[in-house]
């Protein structure tokens, strides 16, 4: 049993990202994001209805303040702000999923700031008790063998540990920079026989060959690369192929 999962609503004013209506027909959980690395009021609306119709558990996807990097350049603030700006985005989605009437179910920080929060136990805290100051039943997805999971562990927030369909990994088991060339796979195949592998073994090769143990509870396909309808197709048929439930952290809707 394992979710599948993808960032959506990253389209913003005139310019549209991705193919969400395409992705949401794929995964279990869609991750909106809240306006401050991508989308807007308009598209967290759109997005989040689109969900409902596909049947998709909806959370939020909240990032750095970094429209013009794409929530993907580091940036130096404070735990404390790091907590309320995460708050701010949570509620903002919130809002939209009680216009649609249906319940927000996790968080997965976006970018830098996921990748921060992974590494640095102040951040990871941070973002856990952002989450629980919300609601304390959302689920966290967070990186597997991470800080974030140990802080989600800790304060007794329910985390779902996520691996990556489309990225590479560092011996430390942080996801490999996207300066570097070998960061993001482009094979739809070599993508699902990494993740059977995962699924089946519990661990991941880093690009250096070590072998690192990873919990699987949901698998993430970018809904920004062109590569995502093919990786979501293949890694959907395979799956049911292998007759592995595809199901939301936390169970059904």
């Amino acid at each position: 049993m394992v979710d599948l999962n993808s960032d959506v609503g990253e389209s913003f004013g005139a310019y549209t990202l991705g193919n969400d209506d395409e992705v949401l027909s794929y995964v279990t959980s869609a991750n909106i994001a809240c306006g401050y690395h991508a989308g807007d009021h308009n598209v967290m609306a759109r997005t989040t209805a689109l969900a409902k119709q596909h049947g998709a558990a909806v959370g939020a996807h909240p990032g750095f303040p970094d429209l013009g990097g794409f929530g993907r350049r580091s940036m130096a603030v404070d735990p404390e702000e790091i907590y309320q700006m995460i708050v701010y985005q949570i509620g903002a989605l919130q809002g939209f999923c009680e216009t649609e009437n249906i319940i927000l179910r996790h968080v997965k920080p976006h970018g830098a700031l996921y990748n921060q929060a992974a590494g640095d136990p102040d951040t990871a805290e941070a973002v856990v008790e952002a989450v629980r100051g919300i609601n304390p039943g959302l689920i966290l997805f967070a990186p597997a063998g991470s800080k974030l999971v140990e802080a989600a562990r800790e304060k007794s927030l329910r985390v779902a540990s996520e691996v990556f369909a489309d990225r590479t990994y560092q011996p430390d088991g942080s996801l490999t920079p996207r300066s570097q060339a070998d960061a993001v796979l482009h094979d739809p195949g070599q993508a699902a026989d990494r993740i059977l592998h995962m699924l089946s073994s519990g661990e991941v090769e880093a690009v250096d060959g070590t072998r690192l143990p990873v919990e699987a509870d949901t698998i993430c396909v970018h809904g920004d690369t062109p590569e995502a309808l093919p990786f979501l197709d293949r890694l959907y048929h395979m799956l049911r192929q292998r007759e592995i439930t595809l199901q939301i952290p936390g169970g059904s809707l």
